[in-house]
């Protein structure tokens, strides 16, 4: 996203769900990066985490991964966040 601003996540656009609540850095980036290896490209992925540095994290993962951030919204101390697969790269 430009600006470097979130829009909320919509909860109800996601194909897939992944639990990474109780679990810190590093454990919420390599089981996202895994589930979206299994994913098509297109499909969005909502991750549940409590560790709040996925706020910085999962951006750069995309960024470098060429999957596209859509966003967070936090809700407690549960941090919800959006990633579309992005194509894949040869």
């Amino acid at each position: 996203m430009s600006g470097g601003k979130t829009r909320p996540p919509n909860p109800g656009c996601s194909d897939r769900t992944l639990d990474c609540t109780g679990l810190l850095c590093p454990m919420p980036v390599v089981k996202v990066a895994e589930e979206l290896s299994k994913m098509t490209a297109g499909e969005v992925l909502v991750v549940l985490a409590d560790d709040q540095g996925v706020k910085a994290d999962f951006p750069a993962l995309c960024k470098g991964a060429g999957h596209e951030w859509l966003g967070f919204s936090q809700e407690g101390r549960v941090v919800r966040s959006l990633i579309r697969k992005g194509p894949e790269r040869s």
